[in-house]
């Protein structure tokens, strides 16, 4: 029987924005459609709030936390919310998709030109649709109120120490995926500086040594994710594995195990409809042997062959439910 799969990122909210009804079936437009994430024994998925930096991103992040709410009310027979550990216990056993949300770019929650107070108010009534949020990553790839996005060079602004001083201890971790460098290292300080209690991780991310790209991790902060007990995520994006050479996705796991992190690494496949994307030259988008979900069994059976089979079930659940027991320890809700 395949090793049950949790997988930290997909954008399966986003492209049922615009869907009507709405259609979480739809495999043939997003690899994170409901069919596939059964067939490749996908039993929690992380569900990103995605919204890009511009002007009405709030209302796009306040109507995907609907949709997940419609989701789980609608599609009762198919999914549920994961929020406890006693969510997180009846997952072996459940035959549907456990769900939890997540925030991808913080100009969700917030308009450039709004007072923070208001993002905040935002982000209880997200939090309130939901029931909960595994995490929160302050940027996307430009620069935003909170900081410096993967394509800018910007570090940690004010209103991002003032996000990031709100989470603490509220049980959400901070996502670097999307972080600048100096984000990265900026956040790194700061909580170290005002002793927050924010867990980190990089829920789709892979590593700069061993493919040069932005979106990748440098190894001094793979490293600190690694060291503070958090999670690494390998992302599926061709764009971020290799662009020539589709095994280059064992060399990311590889060199991450290399680095310390077999209690860290897991899966962020960042599986997202493709078909309006203005860089046609990222087509195809991921090689076909990691083009949906249903490529879990496969790919865990590569891993088994050619990086260490003793890893299968740690990669697959067992870091990523190591985690989320220790982040929910004590019930706070």
């Amino acid at each position: 029987m395949p090793s049950p799969v949790i997988d930290l990122h997909c954008d399966l909210l986003a492209y049922l924005l615009s869907t009507t009804p709405l259609n979480p079936f739809d495999r043939e437009r997003i690899g994170s459609s409901f069919p596939a994430l059964a067939e490749g024994g996908v039993k929690l998925q992380v569900m990103a709030i995605f919204t890009p930096t511009k002007s009405g991103s709030t209302a796009m992040a306040l109507r995907q936390s609907q949709i997940f709410q419609e989701l789980c009310t609608d599609h009762a027979g198919y999914c549920y919310v994961v929020d406890d550990v006693e969510a997180l216990d009846q997952l072996p056993t459940d035959d549907r998709l456990g769900m939890i949300a997540a925030i991808e770019n913080a100009s969700g929650i917030c308009e450039e030109d709004e007072p923070l107070e208001k993002g905040l108010e935002r982000l209880e009534q997200i939090i309130s649709n939901t029931s909960r949020l595994l995490y929160v990553g302050l940027t996307h790839h430009p620069e935003n109120r909170f900081g410096g996005g993967n394509n800018s060079a910007a570090g940690l602004k004010e209103d991002g120490k003032t996000l990031l001083q709100y989470l603490s201890g509220r049980k959400i971790a901070i996502d670097f995926s999307h972080a600048s460098d100096a984000l990265a290292y900026g956040m790194l300080e700061y909580i170290d500086q005002h002793n927050l209690d924010l867990p980190i991780i990089a829920s789709h991310s892979n590593y700069r040594e061993v493919f040069h790209h932005v979106r990748n991790l440098p190894d001094d902060l793979a490293k600190d994710i690694i060291k503070r007990k958090g999670l690494i995520g390998l992302n599926f994006l061709r764009a971020f594995v290799n662009n020539d050479d589709s095994n280059a996705l064992y060399d990311h796991l590889a060199h991450g195990l290399q680095l310390g992190g077999a209690q860290a690494v897991c899966f962020g496949a960042d599986y997202f409809c493709t078909d309006h994307h203005p860089d046609r030259s990222r087509v195809p988008f991921y090689y076909p042997e990691h083009s949906d979900a249903t490529r879990y069994p496969a790919i865990l059976a590569t891993i088994a062959d050619r990086v260490d089979p003793n890893l299968v079930t740690a990669m697959s659940s067992e870091n990523v439910l190591r985690f989320m027991r220790r982040l929910w320890a004590e019930v706070d809700h």
